[in-house]
């Protein structure tokens, strides 16, 4: 993977962790009811959820090289539409309700890593939300394999240093949240349109 094409990517990998979403949710809930430390246990099964789904999408796309390389510009194009359109319904998405339930009570470290593994890999619009995210960085002509490996490590290590932080910062951040989640919803729903219709015209 080219240099500029990895910074482009990490870039977006950045903006994507900092959305709201189920995993982010989660570990801001659990860093203000269980601690930073223990929220690791959160953390890290979420990242192994991430790559799990990363590995799959890039099977698909794999398999989709193999039959005709034109059809990565197509799934580009796709893509892109679809990231426009979670952008827009992010746009209008309510603000997020930070409320514990009754399971998040069991604090051992295999529960909050089995918690945040299956918020990670439930969700079936996270497979296709990579399906349409990793092509637009892929280069058809290199080790596919490799590209996996370098958007992966990236993924994992960009999403489990913003759920730490977003654990350690737990206290301050949920009532910021409460107040401005429309906001904050339509600034990352705003980030998600411009990207899907930006990057595939990109090079």
């Amino acid at each position: 993977m080219q240099l500029h094409i990895w910074l482009i990517y990490l870039v977006a990998v950045i903006g994507l962790s900092l959305t709201p979403g189920p995993n982010s949710l989660l570990a801001l809930t659990h860093g203000a009811l269980h601690g930073h430390r223990k929220t690791l246990f959160t953390v890290y099964g979420g990242a192994l959820g991430f790559v799990s789904l990363i590995a799959l999408s890039m099977l698909g796309i794999g398999a989709l090289l193999q039959t005709s390389a034109h059809a990565l510009i197509a799934l580009k194009w796709i893509g892109g539409a679809y990231l426009v359109w979670l952008g827009f319904q992010l746009w209008r998405a309510p603000p997020l309700q930070l409320q514990p339930d009754a399971r998040m009570v069991d604090t051992r470290g295999t529960t909050l890593f089995r918690q945040g593994l299956l918020a990670a890999i439930s969700n079936p619009k996270v497979l296709l939300f990579y399906g349409a995210f990793l092509p637009q960085f892929i280069d058809p002509h290199a080790d596919l394999l490799l590209q996996f490996v370098i958007m992966a490590a990236t993924f994992a290590v960009v999403e489990c240093a913003v759920e730490y932080l977003l654990a350690r910062l737990a206290h301050r951040i949920r009532p910021i949240l409460e107040r401005t989640g429309r906001k904050f919803n339509r600034v990352c729903g705003g980030m998600f349109a411009v990207m899907g219709a930006a990057l595939p015209m990109t090079r």
